[in-house]
């Protein structure tokens, strides 16, 4: 396990304070509007695909705002404060959440809430090449999403001792569901100062008289040399599909556990599992890439989860659940890492804010895709196990085209 620098575990802290959000929108924020939907009337499979609906406008709107976003951040003195207006928006949003609303009122919320977190990830990911040195990315990247993992657990286990025993604080059901988005909120805002503090940028182009305009030129030219550049080309689409799956599963397994008969305390307590599991294991990884080489542990990592889709289809028991959350936390935060470190390494490092909207084009904005068919095939064939039948051929695709990349020199 390597030393962080000062720079560095500021970095790291911003995965703990997101992460705790992200374990909201994977357990309490589904679980809370399917309950809500469903008392109103809505069925469990038209919940499911309206979920999967707002899940893929968040992606759309992300690789809408991204690129551009993206390349007025590189201009120096920019990165920082684009992230923090990101990041000011998703823990509004995540505050927004603890307001009494209808089901629909409550999913608009959570549009507005994650589409400022999925804002904020993609100057947070370009930052990297800001925060470290390129021997040093495996790992620091793979520390990022295992702290993030591990740290996630405080907010989320205080959280279910808030829904479960409120009522001896003297809090009714409503209002511990609002103290926990609101314990939220305060832990992601806090953890995300540190980073605010001591972030300077390094990789940045000059300032410039005109810098939107010029930021709209310098896009069009980035879009450019990613056509041009195969490796960079091909490698952003396998990662289009091969993340798209994984992004899919976290948006979706709570809602596709709850249709196939899962108890809500099970999910819950699997997917905490899971974060604890997932820490060592992404250290491993990043500890793995120095010896072996990164792509190597990416191709295993979507082989990986092509099984575990094929192993869902026939999931109906809580023990298979608790499996399933075991064998994703194995491979996510593997996968995730290696992936961001790996195109930081095949991009030029003073335009990784660019590069790196593109590559939410390709990652967390393609993830419209996988959410948009599991909706689709669920309402159609009145089944979630159609829709997630469909992601093993996301992955099959990723592996292929990944596959195409290796083979292609810078």
């Amino acid at each position: 396990m390597i030393h962080l620098t000062g720079k560095e575990r500021d970095w790291v802290l911003y995965d703990v304070g997101n992460s705790a959000f992200v374990m909201l929108t994977a357990t309490v924020i589904p679980i809370c509007f399917k309950n809500m939907a469903e008392g109103a009337g809505v069925s469990a499979a038209d919940s499911t695909a309206y979920f999967g609906y707002a899940s893929s406008l968040v992606t759309i709107l992300s690789a809408f705002l991204g690129p551009l976003l993206g390349a007025v951040a590189d201009i120096r003195g920019f990165k920082k404060l684009v992230f923090a207006c990101m990041v000011a928006l998703g823990v509004l949003g995540c505050g927004l959440l603890s307001l009494p609303a209808g089901w629909l009122a409550f999913l608009g919320i959570y549009v507005f809430a994650k589409t400022g977190y999925q804002g904020s990830l993609t100057f947070y990911d370009s930052m990297l090449a800001d925060v470290t040195s390129e021997e040093r990315m495996d790992q620091v990247s793979a520390h990022g999403y295992a702290w993030g993992y591990l740290g996630s657990c405080i907010p989320f286990v205080a959280s279910v001792l808030l829904m479960l025993h409120g009522e001896r604080l003297g809090l009714g059901s409503m209002q511990a569901m609002a103290a926990v988005f609101l314990l939220n909120a305060v832990w992601w805002l806090g953890m995300t100062l540190p980073l605010l503090r001591s972030f300077e940028q390094v990789c940045c182009v000059e300032k410039q008289k005109h810098p939107v305009h010029d930021s709209i030129r310098r896009l069009l030219g980035v879009m450019e040399k990613v056509r041009r550049d195969r490796k960079i080309f091909w490698f952003l689409a396998a990662f289009f599909f091969y993340i798209d799956g994984v992004y899919t599963i976290i948006d979706m397994a709570t809602a596709y556990g709850k249709d196939v008969g899962i108890s809500d305390a099970d999910l819950m307590l699997a997917l905490l599992l899971m974060q604890v599991v997932a820490f060592p294991c992404s250290i491993l990884f990043g500890g793995l890439a120095k010896k072996l080489e990164s792509q190597k542990l990416i191709r295993i990592s979507i082989l990986g989860y092509l099984g575990i889709v094929l192993f869902a289809l026939q999931m109906d028991r809580a023990w298979e659940f608790w499996f399933l959350a075991v064998c994703v936390s194995v491979f996510q935060g593997g996968i995730q890492a290696l992936s961001r470190s790996y195109y930081t390494k095949i991009i030029p490092r003073e335009q990784a804010a660019e590069y790196f909207g593109f590559y939410d084009i390709f990652g967390k904005g393609a993830a419209f895709m996988g959410t948009l068919l599991l909706g689709m095939a669920t309402q159609l064939f009145h089944t979630s196990r159609a829709g997630i039948g469909l992601l093993s051929v996301l992955f099959a695709a990723g592996y292929v085209l990944f596959r195409k990349a290796e083979r292609l020199g810078r």
